[in-house]
């Protein structure tokens, strides 16, 4: 059945005690949300049939569409005030709170009272799921659940609804019980291996052991294994392109350097922060814009975490597999140009060079956005906590993609190699995501 059309009418069930509010007050609003940091996720959704899309849309009301995102601005609120350690872990909140409503949203009736039973499954769904990942949250979640259905018509919709929304919630935490993507299993040890030219050692300043280890064998949403797109190997030793690509980031990443422009040391720090509070503002511009009514924007949602939740998996895929240094290690004890005292501009992450999550997280974005949206849209802002005063304006979405290759060259911590693969990579993840989203969505 296409993705985001199948409906199913749900068998009446005893409704759970409501939570009510007086007012709207519990629900996050943006401003809230950019001074959290939470200034920019991604954008992606199903490649979704036209059919679709309209066959939802003239269910849609204004409200409907108002609790999306006032739902998506909570989820973002949350995983701000109270994020994991590991991006992985907060990706994966993002998605099976998505999911669960996404599941539960398909199972309203059709008829007058269908945007009733819509907006409590939403919200009940979200607010169950994320009550149980983030429990330090409970009390602004109730505020925003009351919230949602004190503008929600009393009735049987409503009941069924929030039932609804409760046992999908209940369900997609079940389902990824036990995924490996828990910080501690995230972050499993790595044994070091021992140096050899181009083997990844711990980094300076501080040595650190590999950290995202454990990504590689963690249960997907929808790849068949975390090693399915995994990438060939970088380039050998003795290659022009692994000798251009040295040069460039010794070049133009180094602390002090001295052809690297003001434009670019900019796009560096921009671009160094979390890939999922970049992105978490290009995806509510697309959703906001999507002409899909609530259920097609749910599934987007739903999907784009789902997604990057397994390019993450993807990525460390990749890096363990091939165990490429990063550039600091062979600038400062390679046999090219020897130099023990470079520096880049960043702090280099811990774990392998190539390919770069920044790209691949990306890739997977812009593969997703232009799938739903196409590859423009009308010019949206965009900020970053690295960057404080930095306002950019963007109208394409692999503009983001092509920052994101050119921040990491420039911020001294990866090869140029490192992020085109990254970003085929993710590319590559994303497409795989949209052909295989009905799979997600089935109403269990």
């Amino acid at each position: 059945m296409p993705f985001a059309t199948r409906t199913r009418t749900l068998a009446r069930t005893p409704a759970r005690s409501r939570l009510r509010a007086p007012a709207r007050g519990g629900v996050a609003h943006r401003p809230a949300l950019l001074a959290l940091g939470s200034a920019a996720l991604l954008a992606v959704t199903a490649a979704v049939p036209p059919a679709s899309a309209a066959a939802d849309a003239p269910a849609a009301s204004a409200a409907s569409g108002r609790v999306v995102l006032d739902w998506y601005d909570t989820t973002a609120e949350t995983v701000a005030a109270a994020p994991a350690p590991t991006q992985v872990t907060n990706s994966r909140t993002w998605a099976i709170g998505w999911l669960a409503a996404a599941r539960a949203v398909r199972e309203a009736p059709p008829g007058r009272d269908r945007a009733a039973f819509r907006d409590a499954a939403l919200a009940s769904a979200l607010h169950d799921a994320l009550a149980a990942l983030v429990p330090a949250r409970r009390a602004e979640l109730d505020a925003a659940l009351a919230a949602t259905l004190a503008e929600v018509p009393d009735g049987a919709a409503e009941d069924r609804g929030v039932a609804a929304g409760a046992r999908q919630a209940r369900a997609a935490l079940a389902e990824r019980a036990g995924d490996g993507l828990d910080p501690a299993s995230v972050n499993a040890p790595f044994p070091t291996p021992a140096a050899a030219p181009g083997v990844w050692q711990p980094t300076p300043d501080g040595y650190a052991p590999a950290v995202q280890y454990g990504n590689r064998v963690a249960r997907p949403f929808l790849l068949d294994s975390p090693a399915q797109y995994r990438l060939g190997p970088p380039p050998a030793l003795d290659s022009r392109r692994y000798r251009e690509d040295l040069e460039e980031v010794r070049a133009y990443g180094a602390a002090d350097s001295g052809v690297r422009t003001a434009r670019q040391t900019e796009t560096a720090n921009f671009w160094y922060g979390s890939s999922l509070t970049l992105y978490t503002e290009p995806l509510r511009v697309a959703v906001e814009r999507s002409p899909r009514g609530p259920q097609g924007r749910t599934e987007l949602i739903a999907l784009f975490h789902a997604a990057l939740v397994d390019t993450q998996i993807a990525t460390s895929d990749s890096k363990y597999a091939h165990v490429r240094w990063r550039p600091v290690t062979a600038i400062r004890t390679g046999s090219l140009g020897t130099d023990p005292a470079w520096r880049p501009l960043h702090q280099t992450p811990a774990h392998p060079d190539y390919p770069s999550g920044h790209a691949t997280y990306a890739g997977a974005a812009e593969a997703l956005l232009t799938a739903v949206t196409g590859s423009r849209t009308a010019p949206f802002r965009l900020t970053s906590a690295t960057a404080p005063g930095v306002e950019r304006t963007y109208t394409a979405w692999r503009t983001l993609t092509r920052e994101n290759v050119d921040a990491r060259v420039w911020s001294g911590i990866h090869s140029r190699t490192a992020d085109e693969a990254g970003v085929r990579l993710g590319r590559a993840v994303g497409e795989h995501a949209l052909r295989r989203a009905e799979l997600l969505f089935d109403v269990r």
